[in-house]
Formats: structure tokens, C-alpha cells, sequence
């Protein structure tokens, strides 16, 4: 990977890959990030040591904070190429587990669900596809990943509310493996993954796409999403409502991107006067 890649792979530990991801200040993804995405994962499909793979934030209050859609619309294809990644990691032999800190929404809460595993911090994690709320459909893998996560109703609940949801709530209802204390989910996570690297890499992913068969979505499934999400960039209504985005610190550190989902019924007012306050008890660090 080149020095100014966006991630760092640590494989000082036998069988298993650290993954850490950084993009200051908020860890959008931009298309550069799903190109090194698809280098990495070439990289771990030519690696018949590798076992395990974590991936984890550089930033406790962002794992992933969204994707920045003005730059992917300069770039349709890069819903594609974010497609195959997806569907690389989920039928690859390598077992593959998030941990989680901060906000994960958008195409960053479809990258967790695309890991085999997720572990989030009871404290700071916080989960989201604000999508709807913007205008868009989800066109990354939350309509497909979710449903056979959560189940039917939950799904549309995430999807169609575009709110932010808690950790606690994120396990109550299957969106993660299980939550841990801050303080405990590395050493969890570690062992989790240390424990897995001692194993056979054969059985591991005989075990793994024997799974799949009951739960991995098709290419067909995800491209019929990315289908809706450019004609959705396009449409007057969302264009209207992301136009209002420029004067909420979108993109950048503030109490916008802190609590995204509490703002976001406030986008379809006629104007600022009608616009309804952040909800109270919005998620805070």
C-alpha cells in the first residue's frame, strides 16, 4: 500500500491482519478509500497465512462517518467497486470482525455488516443509514445485509426512520454480535481473533461459506439497490433536501455529524423558521 494509504495492516501477530482505518477528520469514505479497499483485499486473497482479519477506527468518536457523496457521483462506477469488496470479504476464507467505536453510518454501518463478526463499545458506538433522510436509498448492502441481520420490520425501522441508534439497541436486536465496556472490547476482540488465527484456515472457511449458503446476499441483490441510488442523487426532492446539508456543517467535526439522525426531519422544512430543534437525548461522546 502507498505511504498516504488511508489504512494501516499490522500482521506482527501469526495468521491475523489489524486493519486500522484513518481519514481526518471524520473518516469519510471517498472513492480513494474503496479503491485501497479492493487493493487490500487482493492482498488478502493472496495470502494463504492470513486467518483472521480486524478492522478497527483511528478515531474513537468516527469509525466510519458516511460516504461523501459529492465525490462518488464523480465516480458512478464506485458503487461497484464497493459491490464486489463487499462480496469479496463475505465469501473469502478469512474470517473477518469489526471493532467498533464511534459513529458507523451510511456506507460505514454496510462495511460492519459485510464483516463476519461485530463488536461494538457500550459507550461510543453509535449506528445509522441516514439515507432516506437525505433523499437517497441506501446503495451500499443495508438493504440486503439487513433484514437477514435484524430481521423484516427492524430493517425498515433503520432504514426508513434514518436515525441513530445506540449500541444497546444495536445488540438487542442482532445488529452486532454482542456490546462490550469500552475498556474491554480490545482485549475481547484480541483474543476472539488470536484464538481463531490458532485454528486450521481450511476448516475455518469450509465452516464459514457452509454459513453463507443461509445468509450472504447476491450480487443481483446489491446491484438492484445501486440502481436506485443515482437516480435518487438526482431527483429534485433529495437535491432539495441535501441542499440544506451546506448550512449544517456537513462533512466536518461539529454537532451535526455527532448526531446526524436528530437532524434530519428538519431537512424537508419550507424554511429555517419551521425547522424543528435536534431531538432531545440525541447520542453524545
Amino acid at each position: 500500500m502507498p505511504d498516504s494509504s488511508q489504512f494501516n495492516v499490522d500482521r506482527s501477530y501469526p495468521g491475523l491482519w489489524t486493519i486500522t482505518f484513518s481519514n481526518p477528520p471524520i473518516n469519510m469514505f471517498v472513492p480513494a478509500t474503496i479503491d485501497e479497499l479492493g487493493v487490500l483485499m487482493t492482498d488478502l486473497e493472496a495470502d494463504p497465512s492470513v486467518k483472521v482479519v480486524v478492522f478497527q477506527s483511528a478515531n474513537p468518536i468516527f469509525f466510519v462517518a458516511h460516504l461523501d457523496v459529492a465525490k462518488a457521483a464523480e465516480r458512478p462506477e464506485v458503487l461497484g467497486l464497493w459491490r464486489d469488496f463487499v462480496l469479496r470479504l463475505s465469501s473469502a476464507p478469512v474470517v473477518s470482525i469489526a471493532t467498533i467505536r464511534g459513529r458507523t453510518r451510511g456506507i460505514g454501518n454496510e462495511f460492519v455488516l459485510a464483516c463476519d463478526m461485530r463488536f461494538a463499545s457500550r459507550q461510543r458506538a453509535v449506528f445509522g443509514n441516514p439515507e432516506v433522510g437525505v433523499g437517497l436509498v441506501p446503495g451500499g448492502g443495508a438493504l440486503e445485509w439487513l433484514p437477514r441481520v435484524v430481521g423484516r420490520s427492524r430493517a425498515l425501522e433503520i432504514v426508513l426512520s434514518a436515525d441513530d441508534f445506540n449500541a444497546d439497541i444495536a445488540e438487542r436486536y442482532g445488529w452486532v454480535n454482542r456490546t462490550l465496556d469500552d475498556d474491554e472490547l480490545d482485549a475481547f476482540v484480541e483474543t476472539l481473533a488470536r484464538r481463531l488465527a490458532s485454528f486450521d484456515r481450511e476448516t475455518l472457511g469450509a465452516a464459514k461459506a457452509q454459513v453463507n449458503r443461509f445468509g450472504m446476499p447476491t450480487s443481483a441483490e446489491f446491484q438492484s439497490s445501486i440502481d436506485l441510488f443515482f437516480p435518487a442523487l438526482a431527483s429534485p426532492g433529495g437535491q432539495a433536501r441535501r441542499a440544506r446539508l451546506r448550512s449544517l456543517d456537513y462533512g466536518v467535526p461539529g454537532d451535526f455529524e455527532m448526531n446526524f439522525g436528530s437532524y434530519l426531519p428538519s431537512l424537508g422544512r419550507a424554511s429555517d423558521d419551521d425547522a424543528d430543534p435536534p431531538l432531545a437525548g440525541a447520542p453524545k461522546d
